[in-house]
């Protein structure tokens, strides 16, 4: 028997431009957000994931026959649109633990299941398919920083993560696992006794209880690690001119040192890449380097840049990494020499500056390379192995940093062992305190399953732990000073382990940055708010083998292609994780390192070639996905995350080799694509400058398992279809319907790929005409070329108009170029000039720019206006005086507002194609402010039309 399953909203429509803006205003989102409890590489944005896990699982009201017995069309509009209202309020992040509206999302959640158990009734599984009382569980397979499984967790769902990297699993077992395990537990430990609110009435909900423990045994770690190491960290004496009296050192800055390559010189050169210490204005600071009688560096500090130098932000760095300038001697050393010294010898450093906090704000005080510390020896177990041999994510093994252990100082890597260390004892103190506050005890640990006093103390160290962990990304050598900023700068500022020249060594225990409790207090922010009480399951399992997705919702977030290292990065995090976890988690911790053979990325340096490494990524993928289409629950669509890295410009639009690779992956597993929805998740001050037109950083896939007897279908046949159907998918795209938000000419050769792969997908295979199957690359060229070509008719001088543009641009050509090309489009170049928009003469064509229109034109007095002039009249307009004023010209013009809106996407895809991206901006911001101008327009009034359109 059948499975009757309506098609779910995500399927027909969403709000995307909600869902959009909250994702990028979340990216300014620090306190509180999960993402602060650890880092992980590429995390999505939980409003999206909450939005897209919500609408896959509601119902769309036009059903999957219409619109539905008992449900007009209006009726359902209606209906969708109040879905559309309950995702534009789940998707901020103020109404993120607002319990009104969660209630109304999983009520809304509930009653299309509810819709699809008894449509689903008669069913032979409906017992273990279909119970009403029930939600299916979540699995997200490649879980990574968690962002699925939590906002499914908080939809309501019982929640399954899974990962094969044991830093993404511990992190998910924070954030998903542990909190309702312990919810509404008031703290064990004893308040200090300066804290205030222990002498209140507690809120303990949630794991607010469990937060406050965790931040009063951090307490107690950082005052047993400063009664051991705090000498470590010495206040500097300030000058008589700053006052005098002591201060607190914020951060020693270094710089590395090779011996000169001359000869005649052998000093040990400071490898200084900058020589600003702070850019604020009124406030600036500079080192300024000095050799002694005995030929050794120092550097003072001045208000102004050393004499001699030209451009302070360059230091002595005379080109790319490991190329720079002797002070003394002017020798430039090579790359490879800098290399070679590093590796042979060893890289040394010279202390450069310190950074003091005064009441007066940052001071910069020089320092003396005779400063020395009795540093003791250090327990390298574990912090000795190899960092992964990776060229492109992990540069600096190239200058000898090849351990974890090399990557810090030594008084960072005393100070890190001695925090680590203490974590076992707060354990123990955890356990001793949860006896005698009467909490009950099953002696059974966290990893089996435990709920009592033991499990708690394995609980409250995982957090102490990731504290620790954390800590180390802002307590390396890999860290830098940011003089813009006046602070230090967390290891992991980009998705690599780079390397440093000159870094900063922030104080453990100055209050800042560095500092274990700021670390700690943040990440308990994010716990205070975590108040589900829904069981979260998390294990480490290989996505290609897992079973865990067995009639469960699935969306996941899976490995880019090559983009990040996850397991060759997470060695940093890994190597402290299992000195401090391992008693707990002794399995997820059995390994020196990451996992890293099975892990689904295509980098080259683990195989043979290239091409090895992308059929490793391809085989892995599709085993991967065969799992998810197999297993998933056959009522939902699966919804997958693919990231673009960059936009490449190529025969097929918007594509790499990786998208191409990934869609073939989805598609071999058995999926067929049925939607394709691009989320824009970055700030919008980095989404269009510098001349580019920045795309959606994300596609999300919707996929349904591909019916078994599928057809396949001739090339021809494909176009045919293509061609019938994609024309009015795109339609609907670019104008709205139904009360869906019009997608943006810059995303829209993403989201076209949803429709025409949904073609492509559909059919067992589209066969050519030797009988061989359309690759995946063959199909989105043609997609794309479907959108390019488009079905829309214009009259004959805008066609002429589109076809000058996209042979000279804005360039004169000659006339009788321009002249066969009119004769072809059925019009002439006078009838061009006529209306306005070429400039003919002398032999030679040019569009005029729209800057170059007569101001004073009023549409309804001009009896000859191709499209192609209404547009650009339109964009001058919104230029010079806003979106007001263009909403005026167009109530002079209503029957053109729809051919306008096409050909401003047809022609944003034109320049985008030639890197013409100052026009594309024009043609992009246009459409964006699309709404805006028709609404002018209406509030202005249809006053007049022309009574003909030659379109």
């Amino acid at each position: 028997m059948n499975i009757k399953i309506p098609k779910k909203l995500i399927e027909v429509a969403l709000p995307l431009d909600d869902i959009n803006a909250a994702s990028a205003k979340e990216k300014s989102i620090r306190f509180g957000h999960p993402s602060t409890m650890h880092l992980w590489w590429a995390r999505r944005p939980l409003a999206s994931a909450r939005a897209v896990i919500f609408a896959q699982m509601v119902n769309d009201p036009g059903g999957s026959r219409g619109y539905g017995p008992g449900l007009t069309k209006e009726q359902a509009r209606l209906e969708r649109e109040r879905l559309f209202d309950i995702i534009r309020k789940l998707v901020q992040w103020e109404n993120t633990s607002n319990e009104a509206v969660i209630a109304e999302a999983t009520a809304a959640i509930h009653k299309s299941w509810r819709e699809t158990c008894q449509l689903n009734k008669a069913h032979p599984e409906a017992n273990t398919l279909f119970d009403p009382e029930r939600l299916p569980a979540f699995h997200d397979p490649f879980a990574g920083g968690g962002a699925l499984p939590l906002e499914a967790q908080r939809l309501g769902l019982e929640s399954y993560a899974s990962d094969l990297n044991p830093v993404a699993v511990l992190i998910n077992k924070a954030i998903l696992e542990i909190p309702p395990k312990f919810a509404g537990c008031a703290p064990v430990g004893k308040p200090s006794e300066d804290d205030r609110q222990a002498k209140l009435d507690q809120d303990w909900s949630g794991a607010k209880g469990l937060a406050e423990d965790v931040r009063r045994y951090g307490s107690w770690m950082k005052v047993s690690a400063f009664s051991k190491v705090g000498y470590l960290y010495p206040k500097a004496k300030l000058p008589r001119e700053l006052g005098g009296g002591e201060a607190t050192v914020v951060a020693w800055l270094w710089s590395r040192t090779v011996k000169c390559p001359n000869p005649a010189c052998g000093i040990e050169m400071p490898l200084l890449s900058s020589f600003v210490l702070s850019s604020k204005k009124g406030r600036e600071a500079y080192l300024v380097p000095q050799l002694s009688e005995t030929r050794k560096v120092r550097f003072d500090v001045s208000s102004k840049p050393p004499n001699d130098c030209a451009d302070p932000s360059k230091g002595f760095k005379r080109g790319m990494s490991g190329i720079f300038e002797c002070m003394s001697c002017k020798t430039v050393t090579t790359r490879d020499y800098v290399a070679g010294q590093a590796n042979a010898v060893g890289l040394g450093s010279i202390p450069t500056a310190l950074v003091c906090d005064t009441n007066n704000g940052r001071v910069y005080l020089p320092t003396s390379t005779d400063e020395g510390l009795d540093l003791p020896e250090v327990e390298l177990a574990g912090l000795n192995v190899e960092l992964a041999p990776n060229p492109r994510d992990v540069w600096c093994r190239n200058f000898g940093l090849k351990t974890p252990a090399d990557l810090f100082t030594r008084r960072q890597l005393v100070t890190l062992t001695t925090f680590a260390d203490l974590v076992g004892e707060a354990r123990q103190l955890v356990h001793q305190d949860a006896l005698r506050s009467g909490m009950h005890d099953d002696g059974i640990r966290l990893r089996d399953g435990g709920a009592g006093a033991t499990a708690y103390a394995d609980a409250v160290s995982i957090y102490l732990s990731l504290a620790v962990s954390k800590m180390s990304d802002a307590q390396s050598s890999l860290c830098r000073w940011k003089p813009t900023m006046d602070q230090s700068i967390a290891t992991f500022g980009r998705q690599a382990l780079p390397m440093v020249w000159d870094y900063s060594e922030a104080n453990a225990f100055g209050g800042m940055a560095g500092d274990f409790m700021v670390s700690l207090q943040n990440m308990m922010r994010v716990l205070d708010r975590m108040g589900s009480t829904v069981n979260g399951h998390v294990s480490q399992v290989d996505a290609q083998r897992q079973s865990i997705s067995f009639q469960k919702v699935i969306s996941t977030d899976p490995p880019y292609y090559d983009n990040i290292g996850y397991a060759d990065l997470s060695d940093f995090f890994y190597v402290w994780l299992r000195r401090m976890v391992r008693d707990v988690f002794p399995e997820l911790f059995a390994t020196m390192t990451v996992p890293k053979d099975e892990e689904l990325i295509a980098v080259a340096y683990r195989h043979e070639s290239k091409n090895a490494a992308e059929s490793f990524f391809l085989d892995g993928m599709t085993s991967a996905m065969h799992r998810l289409s197999e297993q998933a629950h056959p009522a939902f669509p699966v919804t997958i995350y693919y990231a673009f890295k960059q936009s490449d410009t190529t025969d097929i639009g918007t594509g790499n080799t990786g998208w191409e690779t990934f869609l073939q992956a989805v598609i071999q597993s058995g999926f067929a694509i049925t939607g394709t929805w691009p989320m824009r998740t970055e700030l919008s001050n980095r989404m269009v400058g510098s001349g580019v037109n920045a795309l959606a950083s994300s596609i999300v896939l919707v996929c349904r398992k591909r019916y078994q007897d599928a057809e396949t279908i001739s090339r021809r046949d494909f176009l045919r279809e293509l061609k019938e159907e994609l024309a009015e998918s795109v339609e609907i795209m670019i104008g709205g319907a139904d009360g869906i938000s019009p997608v943006a000419p810059v995303d829209l050769a993403q989201a076209v790929i949803g429709p025409g792969m949904a073609i492509f997908s559909k059919y067992s295979a589209v066969l050519e005409a030797d009988g061989s199957p359309m690759t995946v690359h063959t199909a989105l060229t043609l997609i794309n070329r479907m959108l390019t070509e488009g079905a829309d008719e214009f009259d004959a001088d805008t066609q002429f108009c589109l076809g000058w543009f996209d042979e000279q641009g804005w360039a004169a050509g000659e006339f009788g170029k321009a002249d066969v090309l009119a004769r072809a489009k059925g019009t002439s170049v006078d009838h061009v000039r006529d209306a306005g928009v070429v400039e003919a003469g002398s032999g030679r064509v040019r569009l005029l720019r729209p800057a170059e229109y007569p101001q004073e034109w009023l549409p309804e007095q001009d009896n000859n206006t191709p499209v192609w002039e209404a547009l650009h009249q339109l964009i001058r307009e919104i230029r010079f005086a806003g979106e007001t004023a263009a909403g005026s010209l167009l109530a002079g013009m209503p029957q053109r507002a729809e051919p306008i809106r096409n050909l401003a996407y047809r022609l944003y895809t034109l320049c985008e194609r030639k890197g013409w991206a100052e026009d594309a901006r024009a043609y992009n911001e246009l459409i964006s402010s699309w709404t805006a101008i028709e609404t002018a327009s209406h509030e202005v009034g249809h006053y007049g039309s022309q009574a003909k359109l030659d379109i």
